[in-house]
């Protein structure tokens, strides 16, 4: 009979005395497209994937070539999403940067930044960076408590930035003589194509142009601001390039160098997600055992469930990267042998959440931003200058 993902079993599984290891969430993958429809991988520095080779059984006699379609960071990255796109529901803690008074932004960029979207969590520039009820975060007292917070003593970020025991952290950004604590992450995941087919196709093409407008024609613009244009090679205008027609967007032009790398058919696409049991036996509040199987379960919990919102349907990572799940097994890694768990769902997930989040509270946990509304941070006169001077305010 599968085991049942219990609360219970979770707090048990936490305890600095426990003997379990983990939990495993292994799923086949498909493209929308169907099976071995072209994939595209992320692609990294000088136009390339990240190549591999795995162990697909321990009877291979050869690794297989893979590739990397959604390494462990941005995995990281998705899930916190997730949990910020369902914040709401599940009351999680939450910082917003309000960029709103920053009027010359572009359009495309967001007015407020949340933690969750912090790409060092609470370790992050934008947090330092910040001003709660224009005093410098840094000093306020709910500041200095997440930054000084470590693992042995993290209290502060169960209270404010739970996912950053999940996903890890390294402070590193507050000069040689500080606090440069990290904590490794407990919860690992990661998307494999196996067997590409062809890993080197390139992505050839023609940006055309119904009016077949000579690309050897020159001419002058900013290149801060491209709607001013002037025909031919004009020096009057300070500051501007002098570039060929299809600089600027006009013309038939080829697509650049070899191509950018295609998508990629696999024989099969995996994803395995696994949180660490021992890893999070690294978190603690200061010495209340009781408590602290309870802060560590419901970290668990919320990590199943930031799976279950991401990863539980069908998702697009990339273009050209729709994905969904055929088949998906979770997997109790026990200290007595391993056992299959019941299927999980996002309702389930859900009210596992809220269980451990009311029994934490109960065994004394510290959960001051949950359930609350978001906390509101503006930029520090630094960091406002540092905006403008990227994003200046262009004249219409």
């Amino acid at each position: 009979m599968p085991k049942n993902i219990t609360l219970d079993a979770l707090t048990e599984a936490c305890l600095d005395t426990s003997f379990e290891d983990g939990i495993r969430i292994d799923s086949e993958l498909e493209p929308i497209g169907g099976p071995g429809g072209p994939v595209k991988p992320a692609i990294y520095e000088g136009g390339r994937y990240q190549h591999d080779k795995r162990w697909a059984s321990p009877a291979d006699t050869e690794p297989t070539p893979v590739i990397v379609v959604d390494n462990v960071p941005a995995q990281a990255n998705r899930l916190e999403d997730a949990l910020r796109r369902s914040r709401v529901e599940t009351g999680l803690p939450e910082f917003h940067l309000d960029l709103s008074e920053l009027g010359q932004l572009p359009a495309h960029l967001p007015r407020q930044l949340s933690s969750l979207q912090f790409p060092h969590r609470n370790a992050d520039a934008y947090l330092r960076d910040s001003l709660l009820d224009g005093q410098d975060f840094l000093k306020t007292e709910v500041g200095r408590s997440i930054f000084d917070a470590t693992p042995q003593a993290a209290g502060p970020l169960v209270a404010w930035f739970p996912q950053a025991l999940l996903y890890g952290f390294w402070q590193s950004h507050l000069g040689k003589k500080r606090t440069n604590t990290k904590h490794a992450r407990a919860w690992v995941s990661e998307i494999i194509g196996w067997n590409p087919a062809a890993p080197d196709t390139r992505l050839l093409g023609l940006k055309g142009d119904a009016l077949n407008l000579s690309v050897d024609e020159s001419v002058t613009f900013d290149p801060a601001d491209a709607t001013d244009w002037r025909l031919g090679k004009d020096k009057k205008v300070a500051g501007a390039k002098h570039e060929r027609l299809s600089e600027i967007g006009h013309g038939q032009v080829p697509f650049k160098g070899d191509g950018t790398p295609a998508a990629v058919s696999f024989a099969r696409v995996t994803q395995r997600a696994t949180v660490s049991f021992a890893q999070l036996r690294r978190v603690g509040l200061g010495g209340n055992h009781p408590a602290d199987a309870a802060a560590r379960a419901l970290l668990v919990a919320l990590g199943l469930h930031a799976h279950l919102l991401a990863f539980g349907r069908g998702f697009a990572l990339r273009s050209g990267a729709d994905l969904r799940p055929t088949k998906t097994t979770v997997t109790w890694l026990g200290g007595a042998g391993d056992e299959q768990c019941a299927p999980l769902s996002a309702e389930g997930t859900q009210q596992l959440l809220e269980d451990a989040a009311g029994a934490a509270r109960k065994h004394g946990v510290a959960l001051d931003g949950w359930g609350e509304a978001p906390t509101r941070l503006t930029p520090k006169p630094n960091l406002r200058a540092v905006i403008s001077a990227t994003w200046p305010s262009l004249e219409d």
